[in-house]
């Protein structure tokens, strides 16, 4: 066999080692830094018990419950503490390249998350070459002139933007929901609530980056 018959067989090899990580694999394998509340060991054990059957909860290393609430293939979700969550989801960048994508989530005085993106060695990627983060205008709807005071008055109460990203895991598909105006008080909020949009913004992943619906 010469090297070039070697190459293309190594080659063959590594796209389908590459192609057969699944969410459980690449999470088990994640390096302790991105996850220094659980251990490999912790890791493995959701994979088990949800294989077995049986709740996915593990004591972490703050002695509290963290508990594995959905693995597929290409999605899983963890609630790491009673105030943050963690999400991933396998993309494809090309025929023979994937990509994680990584949602972290914390719940303050209102929900609000990271988005991340990593190659398949957990190598962070910038996040900007495969999104576009929704602003704050995207969350209201068009005002005309006659609204345009009432909204700048309404508006002006927001002094931070807080958003809650989520993950689908039937579908390669990301929504944002602004949960700024959950930190208000009902005064506030009901001037403000004319202006806001009902629904979630939507993304969905094509040819290797995140659009919006």
């Amino acid at each position: 066999m010469n090297k070039r018959i070697l190459l293309l067989v190594s080659f063959f090899f590594l796209v389908i080692g590459i192609n057969a990580q699944t969410a459980k694999s690449l999470y088990v394998n994640m390096p302790d830094s991105l996850n220094q509340l659980l251990t490999k060991v912790n890791r493995e054990d959701f994979a088990d018990f949800l294989a077995s059957k049986m709740k996915a909860v593990v004591q972490n290393k703050f002695d509290k419950k963290s508990e594995m609430k959905e693995l597929t293939d290409d999605y899983l979700m963890v609630q790491t503490t009673e105030s943050s969550t963690f999400q991933m989801k396998i993309l494809p960048l090309s025929d023979s390249t994937r990509i994680i994508c990584a949602v972290k989530t914390f719940y303050g005085p209102a929900c609000d998350s990271e988005v991340h993106f990593y190659n398949m060695k957990w190598k962070e990627m910038p996040a900007s070459n495969y999104i576009t983060l929704p602003s704050q205008a995207d969350f209201f709807v068009s005002v005309d002139t006659t609204q345009e005071e009432s909204f700048i008055m309404a508006s002006s109460v927001l002094t931070m933007d807080l958003v809650k990203a989520d993950l689908s895991s039937k579908d390669q598909k990301i929504s944002f929901m602004y949960t700024t105006p959950e930190t208000l008080g009902r005064d506030d909020l009901a001037k403000l609530s004319p202006f806001l949009k009902k629904d979630a913004v939507k993304m969905e992943w094509k040819k290797g980056r995140f659009v919006k619906e």
